[in-house]
């Protein structure tokens, strides 16, 4: 019988010997101290394009990290072969801690997030004022995933020239959010884009917009070094755009002063991640109001403390209307 005491003889263990030949599994990871530092910009069927330096590196998520995916905008360690020469491949073995997340799902009832961007400081929510008309409620659903996501939210309306946009700007001017109203002729001048710029430099700027509202035109005037992207029409049946961007990416401003990056056209966005308590953050001058609300308030009922807030006079009623109509987003089926 063999006995193990605390000066146990090496020789008198038996070990179960390695068939494969190859190293024994271990539960302790490599750190990899000497890995680089980098930044996704784009991903494309389980090969993601890192910013490394100066150079555009291919690589793979490494197996140790599980389940766990890197998208556009995170901050990544990355070893292997680091040259970015055609047909090396590194590998993304950590994944930093991200300051904002943007997400979706296909529609309220879809239980399965789709990550759009990590680390970006706003979104810009692209609309036509006309061809095609827009969609407040769309727009809607972006606020409230921005807000939630950590995002300061801006909104870039196109086409001035075709419609004004007086009254699209008052549905949200409760809501104190930054805006640049372009048109189609400041495009080709410039003019609008130098506009729009101002709010972007020293920033990463996600740009999210229904099909057919001039996003992607947009996006290639403000980085006009790099147009990777086709444009599209509107069809005059449907009044929908044809979906031009497939992929998010990443794209510097010139200068270093701060990354666009472009996402695929929605034709609807989902809520169904969203936590509808999040949304009242947004609204610092109405959420003293809700200590007196019932518990789980939908902040939309006769009981809401909120109502008797606005009524003494703390806050705007146009914004209780805001929030409200916000938070309805989070149980509205998306439709106009």
């Amino acid at each position: 019988m063999r006995r193990y005491g605390k000066n146990t003889d090496e020789d008198d263990i038996r070990s179960r010997p390695n068939r494969k030949g190859n190293r024994p599994r271990t539960n302790i990871r490599p750190k990899h101290e000497d890995a680089a530092d980098g930044m996704v910009l784009t991903v494309d069927r389980g090969r993601l394009t890192v910013l490394v330096d100066d150079r555009i590196v291919m690589a793979m998520k490494a197996r140790e990290l599980g389940r766990k995916a890197a998208v556009v905008g995170d901050q990544v360690a990355v070893i292997g072969d680091l040259s970015g020469k055609k047909d090396t491949l590194a590998r993304i073995v950590r994944i930093g801690e991200r300051t904002s997340l943007l997400r979706r799902t296909a529609d309220d009832d879809d239980p399965y997030e789709r990550v759009v961007v990590a680390n970006a400081d706003q979104l810009a929510i692209v609309t036509a004022l006309a061809d095609p008309e827009p969609r407040p409620r769309l727009i809607d659903r972006c606020l409230v995933a921005a807000y939630a996501g950590g995002l300061t939210p801006l909104l870039v309306l196109t086409k001035s020239d075709l419609s004004p946009p007086d009254k699209l700007l008052e549905l949200y001017g409760a809501l104190d959010i930054p805006y640049v109203v372009t048109s189609r002729q400041e495009l080709e001048s410039g003019a609008a884009v130098a506009r729009v710029r101002e709010q972007l430099d020293g920033k990463i700027t996600a740009f999210v917009g229904h099909s057919g509202v001039g996003k992607t035109t947009l996006v290639n005037a403000l980085v006009p070094h790099d147009q990777r992207r086709s444009t599209g029409h509107v069809n005059a049946v449907t009044g929908r755009g044809r979906h031009t961007t497939t992929s998010a990416l990443a794209l510097p401003l010139s200068g270093g002063a701060g990354w666009v990056v472009d996402t695929p056209g929605v034709r609807s966005f989902g809520l169904h991640h969203v936590d509808p308590s999040l949304v009242i953050h947004a609204f610092p001058d109405l959420e003293p109001g809700t200590e007196g609300c019932p518990r789980a308030c939908s902040h939309d009922e006769p009981d809401c403390a909120l109502d008797e807030w606005v009524e003494k006079g703390h806050a705007d009623p146009a914004r209780l209307y805001s929030l409200r109509r916000l938070l309805s987003t989070r149980e509205r089926t998306e439709g106009d």
